[in-house]
């Protein structure tokens, strides 16, 4: 076996006990409430069970990331596929540590699943390892990346904080137009999970039946002198094309549901890498979600956040709230670190200049700023319980746009991490 594929066996041992620590503090939450003899002796044990298989399987990712090291030559976060399964250790890893303090396993009910859906979401990008462009080939990438990722594995403990705060103070039966409001800022959060769940199914299920789509795509570059160059490239797809990439003709297509031809064209100005397949991806994620969504729906008849509230009973609101807020706090320094000071470092070694206003700096000083007034209003202005939390669920959402969606959608200097 190589050192490849010993660490993507690895990573898929580390995928099955995330899987199942989150089974297990599944029953340790719930299974409280029909355990006969004591339901608090009950939780404590099958929450002691649901660590350990964490820890394992933060051992054997870790173990992944050092044999994936030795493969490549050089620290395995250059690239989407490398960057969020180190995202997800460090999740896991910060689960951990905020687990330690305060003992509580409801938290792995909603912590867990946000290491194994970033993990899942990493496994759909390309996982072949690639060399590292010249920008990249410093000490900084060690530094740099890895602390912004830890910090952001804090952000993700306080998402999750907060959202179970949410769904344990919120009135799923009240009537007035603040209850309702309410209601329905959480199932859009919930709605939000579910979309990318189902795209991960989604991508999974093509790729199994082999759907392939390939188009030639055709972009007129200027030079600052004014001369014109035509770049071709080839854009492959492995969900049915509702969207064609820009400028492009079709080299092969397999049918799907009737659909011998894309229903449209992607629009000019979208000119990040391969933009026109991301915004059919983005297109199917919606499908996808509204699809699952309204399933799970049906089944439970109710709002999915009513349904998961009963779970909550147990938990005292102030301590979510803060788990949330101590979560965020100590991951605030850590990003202010690794994100900006480190980043403008190494943008000075690389580019020549601290800062450039390149799409992910600019996103990064966002994130910054959203977390500075959320520790601002938090602890000048009072901003506890409600709008605290409120403000950690959105946060989250800020971070993985910055990480994410700036990479795929956004044309920059960091663009190469969307390949």
């Amino acid at each position: 076996m190589t050192t490849e594929s010993l660490s993507g066996t690895f990573l898929l041992i580390a995928f099955i006990l995330y899987t199942l620590s989150f089974i297990i503090f599944g029953i340790a939450v719930t299974g409280k409430k029909w355990s006969e003899r004591d339901p608090e002796k009950h939780v404590k044990r099958w929450g002691r069970l649901g660590l350990v298989l964490t820890v394992f399987g933060l051992l054997f990712q870790f173990g992944y990331f050092i044999t994936r090291w030795i493969a490549a030559g050089h620290i395995p976060v250059s690239n989407m596929f490398e960057f969020l399964t180190f995202l997800s250790m460090m999740i896991a890893l910060a689960f951990i540590i905020v687990y330690a303090i305060y003992r509580t396993a409801v938290l792995g009910l909603f912590a867990m699943p946000v290491c194994i859906l970033i993990l899942a979401y990493a496994l759909v990008f390309p996982p072949d390892i690639q060399p590292l462009i010249p920008a990249l080939q410093s000490y900084w990438l060690k530094i740099h990346v890895t602390m912004a990722a830890f910090s952001e594995a804090f952000y993700a403990v306080g998402f999750a904080a907060g959202l179970m705060y949410l769904l344990r103070v919120v009135n799923f039966k009240g009537t007035s137009k603040a209850d309702i409001k309410e209601r329905r800022g959480v199932e859009v959060v919930i709605f939000v999970v579910i979309t990318t769940l189902a795209f991960v199914i989604t991508v999974f299920i093509f790729k199994g039946i082999g759907y392939e789509a390939q188009f030639k795509q055709e972009i007129t570059k200027i030079s600052q002198t004014g001369q014109e160059t035509v770049e071709t490239s080839i854009v492959d797809y492995v969900l049915p094309p509702i969207v064609q990439p820009f400028s492009s003709t079709v080299v092969s297509m397999q049918p799907f549901l009737g659909m011998d031809e894309p229903l449209m064209t992607a629009p000019s100005w979208m000119n990040g890498i391969n933009a026109g397949r991301k915004l059919n991806t983005f297109i199917w994620s919606l499908i996808a979600g509204a699809i699952l969504y309204v399933l799970i729906r049906l089944a439970l008849r109710k709002q999915i956040g009513a349904a998961i509230q009963p779970a909550m009973s147990g938990m005292d609101a102030e301590d979510l709230d803060e788990i949330s807020y101590r979560a965020i706090a100590i991951g605030f320094p850590l990003f202010t670190l690794g994100a900006l000071i480190f980043a403008m470092i190494w943008a000075h070694e690389a580019w020549g200049r601290f800062w450039g206003w390149d799409p992910k700096e600019t996103w990064a000083l966002i994130t910054w700023l959203y977390y500075t007034a959320y520790l601002h209003f938090r602890l000048s202005r009072g901003w506890q319980g409600r709008k605290s939390a409120w403000m950690a669920v959105i946060g989250f959402v800020v971070v993985m746009f910055t990480n994410v969606g700036v990479n795929l959608i956004i044309a920059g200097l960091h663009s190469y991490a969307g390949v």
